[in-house]
């Protein structure tokens, strides 16, 4: 059967009821994970305990959780906890976030991050295998303790959310999925080469780690939710090329779009952000997003698997009702095959 997800942003103020109801119609439909991460909303573990409650099957991931933010011990003890109430479906997701988020909103400096993440995905996974965690390294010093608390899985799953060369290199060797955002189906293969190289370097293989990019959806035949899902769609993008700094904008310019990415920028800077979204091109849309048809979504969808996504997780543009949510579910559910 094929692998897909879905999230839900935890930075607005979203309804409870809407969180439940989406969590629970991807358990029925036989989604692999419900995904939700934190940026300065609500935090990703209280939302995906309340889930945990809700539902029965669906997996449980911190879509993400930024490594600046807790200690190493806490993540252990915080994903032990949600994979005990949720009885083993705890996924983690661990990435850096920006400068702009770790040092203005939670004002630690964003500092070397790629070596601090295999600190923290080292003390994570030592914790969780419950022995005595003894860690001397350069960022965190551990002595003695052992974990209190024991997971249900084995060994619960770490992701990675990685875009830049040695950040991929690092998910390559040690993680054991990849969570990108913004992905360009075409370009893929391209982007995700450093990974491979370094699994096959580390003695893994691709195969072992679960591709999964999170990609803005709405599948309807309702000609306006369609185009406000696109209209939300260049709002979206245009925010994280022109607000989110340097390193989406240089993401969208190895894509070939370093005009448009230009532009978006210059419109930002002047405060015009309707400009700035104007400027996000069909072709930005139609090779990043999956909007359309049901029929031709799932078209879409088949072409980002056929360029090695294994489990795409499904995203909403801003504003999306419920009802379209759950139509979106529904027509990109996963099948036998």
């Amino acid at each position: 059967m094929e692998s897909i997800a879905l999230t839900f942003s935890s930075r607005d103020n979203n309804d409870d009821g809407d969180l439940i109801a989406l969590a629970q119609a991807a358990d029925g439909l036989g989604y692999h994970s419900f995904w939700t991460g934190e940026s300065w909303g609500r935090d990703a573990f209280t939302v995906l305990t309340m889930l945990a409650c809700h539902t029965e099957r669906i997996g449980l991931g911190t879509g993400i959780v930024t490594v600046y933010s807790r200690t190493p011990g806490l993540i252990a003890q915080s994903i032990a906890s949600l994979d005990c109430i949720s009885q083993g479906r705890a996924i983690l997701g661990l990435g850096s976030s920006g400068r702009i988020v770790i040092e203005d909103w939670h004002g630690v400096k964003f500092d070397h991050p790629v070596a601090r993440t295999r600190e923290y995905m080292d003390i994570v996974r030592l914790a969780l295998s419950g022995g005595r965690v003894n860690y001397e390294g350069r960022f965190y010093d551990l002595k003695r303790f052992r974990m209190g608390v024991a997971p249900v899985q084995e060994n619960i799953p770490i992701y990675i959310a990685s875009l830049g060369r040695r950040n991929l290199e690092l998910t390559g060797q040690l993680a054991d999925g990849w969570l990108p955002i913004w992905t360009h189906r075409e370009k893929l293969p391209e982007i995700r080469q450093p990974l491979a190289d370094a699994a096959a370097a580390a003695g893994r293989s691709i195969d072992d780690i679960t591709t999964a990019p999170q990609i803005l959806c709405c599948a309807s035949d309702d000609g306006a939710a369609l185009a406000a899902a696109t209209a939300q769609a260049r709002a979206h993008m245009a925010f994280y090329i022109g607000g989110m700094g340097q390193y989406y904008y240089d993401l969208f310019c190895r894509y070939g779009y370093r005009a448009a990415g230009d532009a978006i920028r210059a419109a930002w800077a002047e405060g015009d952000r309707g400009k700035a979204a104007a400027a996000i091109t069909d072709d930005m849309i139609d090779n990043i997003t999956v909007i359309g048809s049901p029929a031709d979504c799932r078209q879409k969808m088949a072409r980002f698997r056929a360029n090695g996504v294994d489990m795409p997780i499904v995203a909403f543009p801003h504003g999306t009702n419920r009802a379209t949510m759950l139509g979106t579910l529904e027509a990109l559910a996963p099948t036998a095959g």
